[in-house]
């Protein structure tokens, strides 16, 4: 159901603050599916509930789930009971629901068993013991980059990043990396279907300015990002190819805009970045 053919909401339902402000909720996704056999709608619908707890939101009941991913509430009551059952989530006080620590063994798994998040790790470990800065390694999943390594020194970022968390790909460092990368078919539909919201006075909102950097991006083999998703953050990445020549990762270096210029980080991080690249592309082979 989108959000205009949604009744009025009762003076008992959450403020409106929880409410999703994309422009279908996450449930809706689902209708595209519709009719395929082999499809498990029940498993989706978790997959979404358990989406809908953020730092910001991580404690909620069913009427405010219902609301955030636009489930019913017969079927995020069913969705609860069964992470409860398995551990995955509880209500302390009977109502307001949570996700529990057993959730930790799904993204365990994952780094454990991706051969470029366990690889990455040890590299951007020593790279930070070694300058005293922050480092990454993502992927592009969507129109999103998605945290599968990090070590951090000092927090540079509001936001609270780690493995797993997602940033928009057209305004950060290691996301221009990626879609410069991308196959031009794949990237003309990026261009033409991707919202470019700016984030600071510094986001490059034209799409033809974006081609044109993802062009560059791509001729010199590296991106920095000044200040365009975060006020006082600038950043540099550089891609990490695959043994067939596709960039399947980047690996970058995050830092605090007044205290490293990007001239520095040309010529001072710039190599230590591709050599990291390289050490970790051979894992990939």
């Amino acid at each position: 159901m989108s959000l205009t053919q949604r009744q009025p909401l009762s003076p008992a339902v959450p403020p409106p603050a929880l409410a999703p402000t994309a422009k279908a909720t996450p449930a809706a996704s689902l209708d595209a599916f519709t009719g395929d056999p082999n499809f498990m709608t029940s498993l989706a619908r978790g997959l979404i509930v358990i989406q809908a707890f953020t730092q910001q939101n991580p404690q909620m009941t069913i009427s405010q789930l219902s609301v955030r991913t636009g489930l019913s509430r017969a079927a995020v009551r069913r969705c609860l009971y069964t992470l409860t059952k398995l551990g995955f989530a509880g209500a302390e006080d009977g109502s307001r629901y949570s996700l529990r620590p057993r959730m930790l063994t799904l993204s365990h798994s994952y780094t454990t068993s991706n051969t470029l998040s366990s690889a990455a790790q040890p590299i951007l470990e020593r790279m930070s013991a070694q300058f005293r800065e922050s480092f990454s390694v993502a992927t592009l999943d969507g129109d999103d980059i998605v945290y599968v390594a990090r070590s951090t020194v000092n927090r540079v970022m509001a936001v609270d990043l780690h493995i797993g968390s997602r940033l928009p790909a057209y305004c950060t460092s290691m996301g221009r990396i990626l879609l410069a990368y991308l196959p031009p078919e794949q990237l003309e539909t990026y261009l033409a279907r991707v919202v470019l919201t700016p984030h600071t006075s510094r986001t490059v909102v034209s799409v033809d300015k974006l081609r044109m950097l993802l062009r560059n991006i791509r001729r010199n083999g590296y991106a920095i990002c000044d200040q365009e998703y975060e006020v006082g953050l600038r950043s540099l990445a550089v891609p990490v190819f695959a043994a067939n020549g596709r960039a399947v990762a980047t690996i970058n270096l995050s830092g605090n805009a007044p205290r490293i210029s990007a001239l520095e980080m040309q010529t001072r991080f710039l190599p230590h970045l591709r050599n990291a690249a390289n050490e970790l592309a051979v894992f990939l082979r």
